[in-house]
């Protein structure tokens, strides 16, 4: 187990607007405020199409990160993550996760790792700065080079 105490700085609320890249607005976001670390303490929203970390097929080494991807459509979504540097490319990293109710489905769930989104109608979050200490997610060659968080 790895613990720091946290220094948070400025706290942002932010809406991504229909049809925004949920991606591309939250890094938009971070280079225009010059947020390098923090957190995503929650946001909800609506995804018009996302792709979250997901397989129906069986799992060959369940210990084993999954890099497959499961599209769904119209969801309406609750998620939180964190943002730390990289410290390969100089870029925040973000680590966001997702409950998912598929609307057309009787809202049923989907949960996991979201890799990507396109916002519908809106998603409101909270962005929380971190100043310190340094946050970065270098990659691990013993867990399979599964990017994590790290404290400096």
């Amino acid at each position: 187990m790895r613990a720091r105490e946290l220094t948070v700085g400025r706290t942002f609320g932010i809406t991504f607007d229909h049809g925004d890249d949920f991606f591309g607005a939250l890094d938009e976001f971070c280079r225009e405020h010059g947020i390098c670390q923090g957190y995503i303490p929650m946001f909800i929203g609506a995804f018009s199409e996302a792709e979250l970390v997901g397989t129906c097929e069986k799992l060959d080494h369940p210990e084993a990160p999954l890099w497959s991807r499961t599209h769904v459509e119209t969801v309406e979504a609750l998620g939180c993550g964190t943002l730390a540097r990289d410290p390969e490319t100089d870029k925040v990293l973000p680590h966001v996760h997702v409950a998912a109710g598929l609307k057309g489905q009787s809202a049923q769930g989907k949960t996991s790792h979201l890799l990507s989104a396109r916002v519908q109608f809106l998603t409101e979050l909270l962005v929380v700065e971190v100043t310190a200490p340094v946050m970065t997610r270098p990659r691990n060659p013993q867990m399979y080079d599964v990017p994590l968080l790290t404290f400096e």
